[in-house]
C-alpha cells in the first residue's frame, strides 16, 4: 500500500483524537455496526479515551475509524473498524490496517488480535488467521442492551 496515493486523493490517517467526530463514529457504531448497536454514547467516549484510535479522513472530513487496544508492549486488540459506506471500495481499509499494524508503538508486540464476522478476507492480508487454539481462551459477553439493564 503506497501512502503517497491517497495522500494524492486528499486522504490522510490521523492517530490525534481531536480531530475525531465522536458524533459521527457514535452514529455509526450505534445504528449500522452489528458489533456495537446499542453502546451508550459515555461508554464510546470513554473506550475513545483509553485508546489508540486511527482516523481517517478526506478532506478533513472522518471516512472511516478504528480502535485498538493495546498496553503497547504485548498486547494489542484492533476493534469498532469501520469505512463510511460513501468512501468504500478505494482500499482505505487494507490502508487503515497496515497503518494500524505497522505504528512505531505497536511494533514487537507478542499477540495481535481482532474479531470479525464478515471481513477475514481483509485481515488475513496482514497475517490474521483463526485462533489456533481457541479451548484456550475464554470471555465474558455482555451485550449493551444486558449492560443497561443491569446499570438501573
Amino acid at each position: 500500500m503506497n501512502d503517497d496515493v491517497f495522500l494524492k486523493k486528499g486522504f490522510q490517517i490521523s492517530t490525534d483524537k481531536n480531530l475525531l467526530d465522536i458524533e459521527v463514529i457514535y452514529k455509526y457504531l450505534n445504528e449500522d455496526s452489528y458489533w456495537a448497536q446499542g453502546i451508550p454514547s459515555e461508554r464510546l467516549t470513554r473506550a475513545i479515551e483509553n485508546s489508540l484510535c486511527f482516523g481517517v479522513y478526506s478532506q478533513a472530513h472522518l471516512a472511516g475509524f478504528a480502535r485498538v487496544i493495546t498496553d503497547k508492549a504485548t498486547f494489542a486488540y484492533i476493534c469498532d473498524v469501520f469505512i463510511l459506506p460513501q468512501f468504500r471500495g478505494v482500499g482505505l481499509s487494507k490502508w487503515l490496517i497496515q497503518t494500524i499494524v505497522e505504528h512505531p508503538e505497536l511494533q514487537g508486540l507478542r499477540r495481535w488480535s481482532l474479531a470479525t464476522s464478515d471481513a477475514h478476507g481483509l485481515y488475513s492480508q496482514f497475517g490474521f488467521s483463526s485462533i489456533t487454539k481457541p479451548e484456550s481462551w475464554m470471555e465474558i459477553f455482555k451485550p449493551y442492551q444486558l449492560i443497561k439493564k443491569e446499570e438501573k
